[in-house]
């Protein structure tokens, strides 16, 4: 059992709560799932509930936590010094490997789809991609056998057969399970328990809902309810708009009348006296009535700007014909005779098992579209870093140049997607995940990119978010490539699909 009470979040560096009051309970063998939008305060939750320490830089908590249960915590992103260690090392610090029978290290290994070897490579973690590490923390909380796991982010750069494999352990695993995860798919299938934190009124008030039961049943439930809330709402202003109108009328025809009214004639003046009496007790009644009227919902609702409908890619026109006879890294040939065309507005994304080499050949082609005079390329890498400048605010990356019209029109798009006048000014490298993923997607905007080049574009977004971004990608009318395992991302945005294999690229899907 995993109990949580009263737990206050604050952030340090603006004195700026993102949590309050939040009290739950996980029973055994129940499967919670932390959501909420990007900079919500989500891992944040998971890294105080395993350890403390883990805050301290950067926010003050004040809480309890109480369980009598071996805890495991997977996190976004390996320690620089985790990530400078050779594998077997960090495996032997992680789970403590001269202990465990050897065959019990190889069956966890192979139900991952982890090569054995991996237990005397001197290679460093950091050589391994992103889903052979999430597999290998993974793999190190099972052989631990921790009660209670806390994943940030599980399914982040696995491949699909590893995502439903995750899927299927979720299901049936005895273990207590909180997540952080964006994948609207695995939530669907695995959450029992929601947990959904919010900030309300442009980010100022803290709200949080513990929900007993599935993500999709939440999602749809709250809908409803925010849908007959906000009709009813409605409704009551709208009539208390027409009693008001009414009240206004005879207000002021009452006002009118007594101002001109003679002197001669005091009768009337007191009627009229004694009637502005009465329509003023009915004006204090209009007040109190306003403030028993049905307020409408308040939500984070996810909110991004679209590409201008001037930005496009006419039909037929060739935007690649990239053929390669091998594709390499490393030294490694990954992959041999790989034939990609794209042709006018099409949206194809690209699939295939972790190390494949899908990065790898999009950076490649990337680079062999950086000279196009007839395009404007955008290019979000997996690795945000390499596009964005740590040092520098959202507001001086969307408008380098400094002048007036650029920064009004930069802080013009942050404000109406609910960053905060801190926010925009604070680094990038200070922001969540999905909110400098945002800052990439809105440079595109701003640089009107007709072809758009994403390594796994949708990672990092809340599955509240996923869905207004997957809508502005499915409108747009340029040309995509984008790598990814979002499947959500593959059946609503992409025409067509590919497979990376080690003999090319395998067309899986197209929609006619």
């Amino acid at each position: 059992m995993l109990q949580v009470q009263n737990l206050t979040i604050t952030q340090k560096r603006d004195n700026h709560i993102l949590l309050e009051n939040l009290s739950f309970c996980l029973n055994d063998g129940e499967k919670a799932a932390l959501i909420g939008e990007e900079g919500n305060g989500k891992s944040t939750v998971l890294k105080w509930i395993y350890d403390p320490s883990l805050v301290e830089a950067y926010a003050d908590a004040e809480g309890t936590v109480k369980t009598d249960s071996l805890l495991g915590f997977l996190p976004q992103e390996l320690s620089k010094d985790d990530a400078s260690k050779p594998i077997a090392d960090w495996m032997e610090a992680a789970c403590d490997l001269s202990r465990l029978p050897i065959r019990n290290v190889i069956r966890v290994l192979c139900e991952l789809g982890l090569e054995h070897d991996l237990l005397y490579e001197t290679r460093t973690m950091k050589t391994l991609s992103g889903g052979e590490r999430i597999k290998l923390q993974l793999a190190s909380l099972l052989l631990r056998e921790c009660d209670v796991l806390l994943l940030d982010e599980p399914s982040n750069d696995l491949d699909l057969a590893a995502i439903t494999w995750l899927e299927t352990f979720l299901q049936h695993t005895e273990k207590t399970v909180l997540y952080v995860s964006h994948d609207e798919t695995l939530l669907e299938r695995t959450a029992n328990q929601l947990i959904h934190i919010e900030l309300v009124r442009r980010k100022q008030i803290p709200r949080v809902t513990v929900a007993r039961m599935p993500y999709r049943q939440y999602i749809d439930d709250r809908e409803r309810r925010f849908s007959h809330q906000r009709q009813i709402a409605d409704f009551e202003h709208s009539e208390f708009r027409k009693k008001k109108e009414r009240y206004l009328s005879v207000y002021q025809a009452v006002e009118h009348a007594q101002n001109n009214v003679s002197r001669s004639d005091p009768g009337t003046g007191r009627l009229l006296k004694k009637k502005m009496h009465t329509v003023q007790a009915l004006g204090k009644r209009l007040e109190k009535e306003y403030e028993q009227l049905t307020e409408r919902p308040e939500a984070e609702w996810a909110i991004l700007p679209k590409f201008e409908e001037g930005v496009f890619v006419k039909n037929g026109k060739t935007i690649l014909d990239d053929r390669r006879d091998q594709l390499i890294a490393d030294g490694k040939i990954l992959a041999r005779k790989i034939h990609l065309r794209i042709v006018g507005p099409e949206r194809i994304a690209i699939i295939g098992q972790n190390g494949c080499g899908k990065t790898t050949l999009l950076k490649a082609i990337a680079k062999e579209l950086e000279g196009r005079k007839d395009l404007s390329v955008g290019y979000m890498p997996q690795n945000y870093e390499d596009a964005l400048f740590a040092g520098y605010s959202p507001v001086e990356f969307l408008a380098p140049n400094g002048d007036k019209e650029s920064v009004t029109r930069a802080r013009l798009y942050l404000g109406s997607m609910k960053y905060t006048t801190e926010e925009m000014e604070h680094p990038v490298s200070d922001l969540s995940g999905g909110q400098r993923a945002k800052i990439l997607l809105l440079r595109m905007i701003l640089d009107r990119n007709n072809v758009l080049l994403l390594d796994e574009p949708t990672r990092n977004f809340s599955p509240l978010s996923a869905p207004a971004v997957r809508e502005m990608l499915r409108s747009f009318q340029g040309a995509i490539l984008a790598v990814t395992h979002d499947r959500k991302f593959l059946q609503e945005v992409a025409t067509s699909v590919y497979e990376l294999q080690e003999t090319g690229l395998k067309l899986i899907s197209r929609k006619e």
